[in-house]
């Protein structure tokens, strides 16, 4: 048994590009930009960047709804690409996310406008049934996605945010 799934959840780190198969499937790609929980020597946290990329539905949601800073959650799977460089002639391998899931948690303000609405609701786009990028892009039709609204809890307070870090060495 093999198991794939990825949960991150992180800034976008940068305005989703969208791109269209010549089928017409969207495909949008960002990335992902996710705190460690360790501090480095300066008490910084230190970051790291994962390159998303969605399909279809979840691709049009991310494309309209989330932009550059909003924080998301997002499950998925690894997947490697691999590819010979032309200029130099030597393999190259990347790695990325590719987004079944994804849900907003900034709220419509912290978004700076990007959407309206009521800013308690958030709303998520999940494809019903996972696919293939290589069974979707010879797919004339999407899988439907579904969509759910729900209330969000309060941000918390100063009081409750705790900054510490139980793994950083003293």
């Amino acid at each position: 048994m093999a198991i794939n799934r990825v949960i991150l959840v992180g800034n976008l780190a940068r305005d989703p590009e969208v791109k269209y198969t010549p089928a017409g499937l969207q495909i949008a790609s960002s990335s992902i930009a996710v705190n460690r929980i360790t501090k480095n020597e300066s008490g910084d946290y230190e970051v790291d960047f994962f390159n998303i990329t969605a399909f279809s539905r979840t691709a049009d949601y991310m494309s309209k709804y989330v932009t550059k800073g909003s924080k998301i959650a997002i499950e998925g799977r690894l997947q490697t690409r691999s590819w010979v460089d032309q200029a130099s002639g030597q393999k190259r391998t990347s790695f990325e996310i590719i987004v079944d899931n994804i849900q907003s948690l900034s709220s419509r303000q912290d978004d700076a406008g990007s959407r309206t609405g009521d800013d308690a609701n958030r709303e998520e786009y999940a494809p019903s049934q996972p696919s293939a990028p290589a069974a979707r892009a010879s797919a004339p039709s999407s899988p439907n996605p579904t969509r759910t609204s729900r209330s969000a809890p309060p941000p918390p307070s100063a009081d409750e945010s705790d900054d510490a870090d139980p793994f950083a060495d003293e």
